[in-house]
């Protein structure tokens, strides 16, 4: 397992929740969550320049069945301008049930998932990331489908 950061992100429309592995890829934090509107570049560029991720992994959120869906072309999309603008290695996870997960997770913890949502997309990307976490060191091999040559 290469040593260093990693960023995962749970994209949405409105928000994309993002969490944080420390570099030796031991624990997966929830960090925060971005706003998705015009300030989008300018958040991504600071978070970059304070954590220095050697991956990102974004979470592909296909149907039930497996078969690919609108929302995964748009977090693709994302992970496209992420990998040709900031040149790091961006994987693709399969992220079904994050969400779901992740209410459930807030539920059990006795908070109201409608009114915790930016806490629910930044527990989504934690649980993408510590799939993620899990498969590198049991594979030695970054997770999930790479979107640029640069992984």
């Amino acid at each position: 397992m290469e040593r260093g950061k990693r960023i995962a992100f749970d994209y949405g429309e409105k928000r994309i929740g993002v969490a944080l592995a420390d570099a030796d890829g031991l624990v997966a934090v929830p960090l925060t969550t971005l706003q998705n509107d015009q300030s989008l570049t300018e958040q991504l560029f600071e978070l970059f320049a304070d954590y220095a991720p050697v991956i990102i992994y974004i979470g592909s959120p296909k149907n039930l069945s497996g078969a690919g869906s609108v929302s995964e072309d748009k977090a693709r999309a994302f992970g496209k301008f992420i990998a040709d603008e900031f040149e790091i290695p961006v994987h693709m996870i399969d992220e079904r049930l994050s969400t779901v997960s992740a209410s459930s997770q807030l539920k059990s913890a006795g908070k109201s998932p409608s009114r915790s949502r930016d806490i629910i997309d930044q527990i989504a990307a934690t649980n993408i990331l510590e799939s993620a976490l899990q498969y590198e060191k049991k594979r030695g091999a970054y997770a999930g489908q790479p979107l640029n040559s640069n992984s």
